[in-house]
């Protein structure tokens, strides 16, 4: 790659990533390559003829080869993800945030003025801190079992200078009831399907943010029966395709008496939504 040009190493990127399996190897590859020199991908668009040499060169070969060989997944070779208006710090101590989880922040838009909300399992604290910059109004606290995870959450918080609390739980465990509106993305993975997951989630991703139990729901069962006995007037979970209607007769169960599952945009019924 001595003095090849940004198409050219762009080109030879793509090509490893995509016989890695990767689905977006294009995307990996202007992605890694702007992280190597420092530029946002707009650069390598406008100036396809610039040259790619000293030390962006070792960088970018040691990106490509840990993305098509190691399988590790983009967001945490350089480490950040865009999620709606935020840009997140994320490593493997949290989940990568993805686009179908924004659905979760949409639905809470429509909170009350200053409503007490609290996201369950907040990870990299995507959900909680792109709906404190949304809608600054509401008091947002993040909730996790993984100090590792809080600590990077609380490290978002701090660089994008968002006021939302992150505190170290097992689910709603010792956090009291008074929250108006209870927000997850809970793992909700079945064992049946750990063989079908992409190598750059099972081999990298948390396994603890993942994976459920036999049928998915070993965390969202729990969760449930603890929004119900706290003061919250809305639930909102995360779920995998096909689970709907399992999660939707639990959150009935337990005594939410409004109960409505929301499609993402793939078409998936990905958000369960109770109310009372």
């Amino acid at each position: 790659m001595r003095g090849v040009t940004v198409r050219d190493a762009l080109d030879g990127a793509r090509t490893a990533i995509g016989a890695s399996g990767s689905e977006s190897p294009a995307l990996d590859a202007e992605l890694l390559l702007a992280f190597a020199l420092g530029v946002d991908r707009a650069a390598l668009i406008t100036d396809p003829q610039r040259e790619v040499v000293g030390p962006p060169v070792r960088v970018f070969q040691d990106l490509v080869r840990r993305r098509s060989v190691g399988h590790e997944p983009v967001a945490y070779l350089v480490a950040s993800k865009g999620f709606r208006s935020i840009e997140l710090a994320v490593d493997s101590r949290v989940l990568v945030p993805r686009p179908e989880t924004e659905l979760l922040v949409e639905l809470a838009l429509r909170l009350p003025q200053a409503a007490r909300v609290l996201d369950v399992g907040s990870g990299s604290g995507a959900v909680a801190l792109a709906l404190k910059q949304e809608r600054p109004d509401l008091l947002i606290s993040g909730s996790d079992i993984s100090t590792a995870a809080l600590e990077l959450a609380r490290g978002n918080a701090r660089r994008l200078g968002l006021d939302v609390e992150f505190l170290e739980a097992d689910l709603l465990a010792g956090l009291g009831t008074g929250w108006d509106a209870i927000l997850s993305n809970p793992p909700y993975i079945a064992e049946s399907e750990r063989s079908t997951l992409p190598i750059d989630v099972i081999g990298h991703e948390p396994e603890l943010a993942l994976m459920a139990g036999a049928d998915g729901l070993d965390v969202i069962r729990p969760l449930i029966i603890a929004a119900a006995q706290s003061e919250a007037r809305l639930l909102a979970i995360e779920l995998g395709a096909g689970q709907a209607g399992a999660v939707a007769e639990l959150v009935a169960a337990a005594g939410f008496t409004t109960v409505v599952a929301h499609a993402d945009l793939a078409g998936i019924e990905r958000v369960v939504v109770g109310e009372r």
